[in-house]
């Protein structure tokens, strides 16, 4: 997209975003891929590379668990050392002001938090990668724990401290359920919003995509910022195929 059209693009969603007094944004992975956060369902992308370890897997196999874990501590030079970009800035201003009721998110990285967006305008739906929880207890526990237990027993996965139970990424695996509070609180959101915002999601992922559907439904303006075109874009009021951080840097500045 040329700078002009990046312009003209900026100057519509600017419109929206004027008018927006309860806003609901929904973002995918690719409002972090300026921050260095690979983009896991792109042809090349990690899920090309490595076969997705499935939940009950994960559950069954010492020797999955750990491989989860090696997957996840090769991944910490991007993800450990990632900033909020652009477009995490922008909806953090935008929530900071009152317009932005909420973000869900399909993003494990943390970012939005990072960002300043406070918890309570937050849905992860499928979870957090920045710590791991224990499947039984619940216990939480932070990264530097599991990596120096998984070190120390050399590439075994650490069991929970206080019941022993498997110790997983605080995030959502497949074949896990879905998370029924965030998806409950995400359903509300798009219920109530006068805009819904895409922001880098591909809305291929079921049932998170139909939030979008939903939100249309009851009215909201919805809109499509994705650099690919998207199955929902039919049935967007705007649609920008661009990069997020350059539009939304030129809207917010208008």
């Amino acid at each position: 997209m040329s700078g002009d059209d990046i312009k003209a693009a900026a100057a519509e969603l600017a419109a929206v975003l004027a008018d927006m007094r309860a806003g609901v944004a929904f973002t995918g992975a690719g409002i972090s891929t300026e921050c260095g956060i690979p983009d896991f369902r792109s042809p090349g992308g990690l899920w090309s590379r490595n076969r997705p370890i499935d939940y009950q897997d994960f559950l069954a196999s010492r020797e999955m668990r750990a491989e989860a874990w090696r997957r996840r501590f090769a991944l910490e030079p991007a993800l450990g050392g990632a900033k909020p970009g652009r477009g995490h800035r922008a909806l953090s201003t935008l929530a900071g002001e009152g317009r932005l009721r909420g973000i869900i998110t399909q993003n494990i990285d943390g970012l939005h938090q990072a960002s300043g967006v406070a918890e309570g305008q937050l849905v992860e739906l499928h979870g957090n990668s920045t710590y791991a929880t224990c499947l039984d207890c619940g216990t939480r526990y932070e990264l530097d724990w599991v990596r120096a237990r998984f070190e120390a027993g050399q590439g075994r996965a650490p069991d929970c401290a206080a019941c022993a139970g498997p110790v997983k990424s605080a995030t959502i695996s497949f074949g896990q359920p879905m998370p029924a509070a965030a998806m409950a609180r995400a359903a509300a959101l798009s219920g109530a919003c006068d805009v819904f915002l895409v922001l880098g999601s591909s809305l291929v992922v079921w049932p998170a995509a139909g939030f979008p559907v939903q939100a249309k439904r009851a009215g909201a303006t919805l809109v499509i910022l994705n650099r690919e075109p998207t199955e929902l874009d039919d049935l967007a009021d705007l649609v920008i195929h661009a990069d997020i951080g350059d539009v939304f840097e030129a809207a917010m500045a208008r």
